[in-house]
C-alpha cells in the first residue's frame, strides 16, 4: 500500500508572516501605485525630522509593530526570507509558535522604538526579526560553550553587508537590525524551550510494558536469573581483535 505524502503548515507563525509580507508588497506595487507600505508599514523617523514619530496620532503608535511587514522591493523581501524560512521554522519547534510570535512582536517594537528615537528615516522591513533568529539559533551550541564558526560566518556576513549597503538604502537602519540581534540573545538566555509533551497512548502503555517485563522475569527459570544477573556483574577489562 502506498503511502500519501500531504502538505502540512508546519510553522504557523513563520508561513503566516511571509505570506503577509508577499501580499503586502503585491498590493503596494501592482494596485496602490506604492503608497501602501509608505503610509502604513514602514516605523516612523526621529521625532522633529522629517516624516518623524508624532505622538498625538494613533496610528504612528501601530506603525511601531507593523514596518516589519513592508518591505522596499523583491530583493529586500528575498533576502529576509531565505533566512525566516529556514530559522523560523526551526524556533517554533523549539519555542512554541505562541513564543515565537512573541518574540517577533516583541523584536519589532524594539526596533521601531529604536528608530524613532534615534534615526532620521523611516524605517522597514523584517531585517531585525532576521537577525534575532540567527542569534537565538545559536543559543543551543553555545549551551555547550561552541561557537559554530559556520555562525561566526553568518554573522559576519549579514553585519557586512548591513554596513556596506546603509549609506545607500533610504529606509533600512543598521542599528535597529543590530537591536534584533540582541533581543535574540535575550529570548535565547531567558525563554526556556518547550518540553515534550507525552501522548496519552505512551502513559497508558508505560505501566503496561513495565508489569509485562516483571511478569516475563518472573516466568524464568531460575538459572537463566543466575546468568543474567552474572553478566550484569561481569567487568570488562579488555578486549582482544585476532
Amino acid at each position: 500500500m502506498k503511502k500519501k505524502f500531504r502538505v502540512t503548515y508546519n510553522a504557523p507563525v513563520t508561513l503566516t508572516f511571509a505570506i503577509l509580507c508577499v501580499l503586502i508588497l503585491l498590493l503596494n506595487d501592482f494596485l496602490l501605485g506604492k503608497h501602501l507600505i509608505p503610509a502604513i508599514f514602514t516605523a516612523p523617523a526621529r521625532i522633529g525630522s522629517q516624516g518623524g514619530f508624532n505622538y498625538k496620532n494613533v496610528f504612528d503608535y501601530f506603525r511601531l509593530f507593523l514596518h516589519v511587514l513592508g518591505h522596499s522591493d523583491w530583493n529586500h523581501l528575498l533576502g529576509n526570507f531565505a533566512f525566516i524560512l529556514l530559522l523560523g521554522p526551526l524556533m517554533e519547534e523549539r519555542y512554541g509558535s505562541k513564543m515565537v510570535l512573541l518574540m517577533f512582536v516583541v523584536t519589532a517594537f524594539v526596533t521601531g522604538v529604536i528608530n524613532v528615537c534615534l534615526i532620521p528615516r523611516p524605517l522597514l522591513g523584517a531585517s531585525g526579526i532576521v537577525f534575532m533568529l540567527i542569534i537565538l539559533a545559536s543559543i543551543t551550541t553555545l549551551d555547550k560553550n561552541v561557537i559554530p564558526l559556520s555562525f561566526i560566518f553568518v554573522v559576519a556576513i549579514y553585519l557586512g553587508r548591513e554596513l556596506i549597503n546603509a549609506p545607500k538604502a533610504e529606509n533600512i537602519s543598521t542599528v535597529a537590525h543590530i537591536a534584533g540581534g540582541l533581543c535574540g540573545s535575550m529570548f535565547g538566555f531567558l525563554v526556556a524551550p518547550k518540553t515534550k509533551k507525552t501522548s496519552k497512548k505512551e502513559k497508558t502503555e508505560a505501566p503496561a510494558k513495565k508489569e509485562s517485563n516483571i511478569e516475563e522475569n518472573r516466568s524464568k527459570p531460575s538459572f537463566l536469573k543466575k546468568k543474567e544477573q552474572a553478566d550484569d556483574d561481569t567487568t570488562v577489562v579488555g578486549t582482544l581483535e585476532i
